[in-house]
């Protein structure tokens, strides 16, 4: 009698247990999943900042054949050209490190100042626009940055649905130890980084 009780009693005791256990499974693999699409969607980003940072050092160099005495300027562009390709090196290789991309955003918005400043120097040499290689590369610049702010936009999306179900009850009991941590938005800071950099001229 007494061992058909220890019997029933631990055939219940291994499926509650079995049971927890199914379920942590079922949180931490549900994260792993989350997880994984915003670091996929975080690789659409490095694809459309290669593609910028590939286009930039040819519109200096485009534009030092009319901005001559603008080099100071221009190298500051470059300098934080570079600077923004090393920062997203390293958000790339850990999308979910929130310092990574916080170092990037910096970047950007450094780099998104420099060329702001480059623009609105440019209005004074009325040549360049009429300098078809300018425009040209004009042109595929205002394309790519619509689409670094599509993929932001996107990235942000499955951040905001990761992070949701990280902080959900009963995820939130075990996220942290199964070393979920919070994940950053890729955001600029102020409404005017927010601004598309002005790539048109007028």
């Amino acid at each position: 009698m007494e061992l058909g009780i220890l019997v029933v009693a631990a055939v219940i005791f291994f499926v509650i247990v079995g049971g927890l256990i199914m379920f942590a499974v079922g949180i931490y693999n549900r994260l792993v999943k989350l997880r994984n699409r915003f670091k996929n969607a975080f690789s659409q980003i490095d694809v459309q900042l290669k593609r910028r940072y590939d286009l930039i050092p040819n519109l200096v160099e485009t534009a030092k054949g009319f901005m001559q005495h603008e080099r100071e300027t221009l190298e500051a562009v470059i300098q934080a050209r570079n600077q923004a390709q090393q920062a997203n090196q390293r958000a790339a290789q850990s999308p979910d490190n929130p310092q990574a991309i916080q170092n990037l955003m910096g970047a950007e918005a450094a780099l998104t100042g420099s060329l702001g400043k480059m623009f609105a120097l440019s209005e004074s040499y009325p040549e360049i626009k009429s300098d078809s290689t300018m425009t040209n590369l004009m042109e595929e610049l205002s394309s790519t940055e619509n689409r670094i702010a599509f993929a932001r936009q996107a990235f942000n999306d499955s951040v905001t649905k990761y992070n949701t179900a990280r902080e959900t009850f009963p995820a939130v009991m075990f996220a942290g130890a199964m070393g979920f941590q919070e994940a950053m938005l890729f955001e600029l800071d102020s409404p005017k980084e927010r601004e598309a950099v002005s790539v048109s001229f007028t």
